[in-house]
């Protein structure tokens, strides 16, 4: 049950993640990787069975293991749950949380989003929350949980984006509406919100920023949809690997996310 585990399993789990909080302080880190290993086990819980009652059965157990947190219980024996209550003291959001680990049940059944209003929720409670847990835990104001969710939500619209043709190969339906131009939109609308989130919370403190850096290839990759949403259904997305690395050193060297 170590900060170790946590980052181990971050690296394997998800390397883009793993890389930003590589990139921030010390100190920032061992906050940072008990909060995206948390995200490892939930987002994976639905695809490790193809049994729904088992995957509704695990997202419960974390529901079950947060609210004890919440409530100020000791942490389960597990090797994320212990370091993730030292990341997030007594006073997380709890309740957002218990709405980011519901909202996964999407993943479970193979249902469309009922409406776009559906699919903007689902990625504003998973991405949105998870970016704005982060940058609570490291010192984010109250008043700046705006500009961070829309920021989350654009990196999430990115990750979405970037898995449909896997999820489309698991027979589920990812997009509410599919023609390129309606794609093309939806990538727009992420890059307006990374606008936004850049305007409003223009002034978050510099210790604060390593948890929005886990954002960082999600303009460049909507951008690429914006021009060219073929690329989508295509498996096209993403950065060269110079390209990913000279981006992320030159936001980590500028203090910019």
């Amino acid at each position: 049950m170590s900060l170790a585990a946590c980052a181990d399993l971050v690296a394997r789990s998800d390397p883009d993640r793993f890389l930003a909080a590589m990139a921030a302080p010390v100190a920032a880190r061992d906050i940072l990787f008990p909060i995206y290993a948390l995200n490892v086990e939930v987002s994976r819980a639905p695809w490790v069975t193809q049994e729904p009652m088992i995957a509704e059965m695990r997202l419960q157990w974390w529901r079950d293991a947060l609210e004890e947190l919440g409530q100020g219980k000791p942490p389960r024996a597990h090797e994320v749950v212990a370091p993730l209550a030292d990341a997030l003291g007594p006073n997380a959001d709890w309740d957002a949380l218990d709405r980011y680990v519901a909202a996964r049940r999407w993943d479970v059944y193979r249902d469309a989003f009922e409406d776009a209003a559906h699919f903007e929720a689902y990625l504003d409670d998973t991405a949105g929350t998870l970016m704005w847990v982060s940058a609570r835990a490291l010192g984010a104001a109250e008043s700046a949980e705006a500009a961070i969710r829309d920021f989350g939500w654009a990196s999430g619209l990115a990750n979405f984006l970037n898995a449909v043709p896997e999820l489309e190969a698991r027979a589920r339906i990812p997009l509410v509406d599919g023609r390129p131009e309606s794609v093309a939109m939806l990538a727009q609308e992420g890059l307006t919100r990374i606008k936004r989130a850049k305007v409003i919370g223009g002034e978050i403190p510099k210790h604060v920023r390593p948890a929005l850096r886990a954002g960082w290839l999600a303009e460049p990759m909507l951008r690429q949809v914006a021009t060219s949403p073929g690329r989508v259904v295509a498996g096209d997305l993403g950065l060269s690997e110079f390209a990913r690395k000279a981006r992320l050193l030159r936001l980590s060297a500028t203090g910019r996310w």
